[in-house]
């Protein structure tokens, strides 16, 4: 399977000059491929990679663009590649219409297997880019197979990675035939039905006053100045360390839960629409519950293990993990409650967690698709059924 490893790189004055060109070179290309599709689209005209690929040879040939030729050929080829998917994402209806990529912010070039060379010699590994040179990369993780693609970025904060992607299979862990469900959210970013709940980091919060102050500064510069572009660069780090520790803790959350469990069932959360709650958004955006389900689906897929994704429109909360009784209304600030009908008091996560888990149970019990669950079998009409089942594998 394809699995992308990021690694930390250090290139020379001289390689940053033409790393800079280079990723010039290819937003312009991607900008101009993508302003050629739109005019031929108004013209009832279609353009493929093809004629796109095409139109660059000639374009290189102009004394406007030769300019383009003293960069590296493959990653101006990518970016028409990486326009060519975006397309036909949007026509899939997968991603939005393809927007103009900009001078700031963040950067990149990927080199197919004819643009580098990778070599391993007496464990030690070494990579050479066309026209870029051998970097300086510090291999912080081992591995046996040989890149596929190699793709340098440089983010906002002036740091260089180089992500490797790589043909390799992962060992299939032990079984541990435990089964788990988690319930997510803001005040606990995770609760799992076992009783255990896991602490939001809240990162924002932890560098809000120093990103304000940067910030603030960064508003009094002039545009165009040299000090403007020193406190951008130290706003960037602050933004990105930020991302860092919600990224790293995450990929800890993640890889600790599939590990421990066979089993992982978890709700189908519309995080789109959540973000649109203005008082809540901001806290929603940080905990990135869409980031924490696709970290965990794909570690699962790599490891062997099963996610059984539960029907948004559940009841988890307003459901008696117990008796099954679903209450009419349970608002966001009752956290502990009573169930009416046979009397059992709840934590409302942990009491969430459980019936999450006990509706993945129910799915698969019915041999259903794992990743949905009727709607019409929450409705009120139904609900004696679907309350029975759940009692009946909890």
């Amino acid at each position: 399977m394809k699995i992308r490893y990021q690694f930390r790189c250090y290139p020379t004055e001289a390689q940053k000059t033409i790393l800079s060109q280079t990723f010039g070179c290819s937003r312009y290309v991607y900008n101009w491929g993508l302003n050629l599709r739109i005019n031929a689209f108004k013209e009832g005209q279609k353009i493929n990679f093809g004629k796109s690929s095409a139109a660059l040879t000639q374009l290189k040939k102009t004394p406007e663009a030769c300019w383009l030729k003293d960069v590296s050929c493959i990653p101006l080829q990518q970016a028409l590649r990486h326009l060519d998917v975006a397309y036909i994402n949007f026509f899939k209806k997968r991603a939005s219409f393809p927007s103009f990529k900009k001078k700031h912010g963040k950067q990149s070039a990927e080199f197919t297997k004819s643009g580098f060379k990778f070599n391993r010699e007496d464990g030690n590994r070494s990579l050479q880019l066309s026209k870029i040179g051998k970097l300086n990369i510090k291999w912080s993780r081992g591995f046996k197979s040989d890149p596929t693609t190699v793709t340098i970025t440089k983010r906002p904060s002036g740091q260089y990675f180089v992500s490797l992607c790589l043909d390799e299979t992962k060992k299939q862990m032990l079984k541990t035939n435990q089964s788990v469900g988690v319930d997510l959210g803001i005040s606990h970013l995770a609760t799992l039905s076992n009783g255990e709940k896991i602490e939001n980091p809240k990162h924002i919060a932890a560098q809000k006053k120093r990103l304000g102050r940067a910030q603030r500064v960064l508003s009094r510069r002039v545009k165009g100045s040299g000090r403007r572009n020193r406190q951008r660069l130290r706003v960037a780090k602050i933004q990105q360390k930020t991302a860092d520790s919600r990224k790293d803790f995450l990929n800890k959350l993640t890889t600790n839960l599939v590990r421990r469990f066979d089993i992982i069932c978890i709700e189908d959360l519309n995080a789109k629409g959540m973000v649109k709650n203005r008082k809540l958004s901001k806290s929603i955006s940080d905990a990135s519950f869409g980031a924490f389900k696709i970290m965990l689906e794909s570690k699962a897929k790599m490891y062997g293990r099963e996610i059984r994704v539960v029907n948004r429109f559940f009841p988890s909360s307003k459901t008696c993990s117990d008796c099954g009784h679903i209450v009419e209304s349970l608002p966001l600030q009752i956290r502990q409650w009573e169930c009416p009908a046979c009397g059992q008091s709840h934590d409302r996560d942990i009491n969430a967690a459980k019936n999450i888990l006990a509706a993945g149970r129910v799915v698969t019990a019915q041999g259903g698709n794992r990743r949905q669950v009727k709607a019409s079998a929450l409705k009120c009409n139904s609900r004696r059924t679907v309350n029975a089942q759940i009692v009946k594998c909890a």
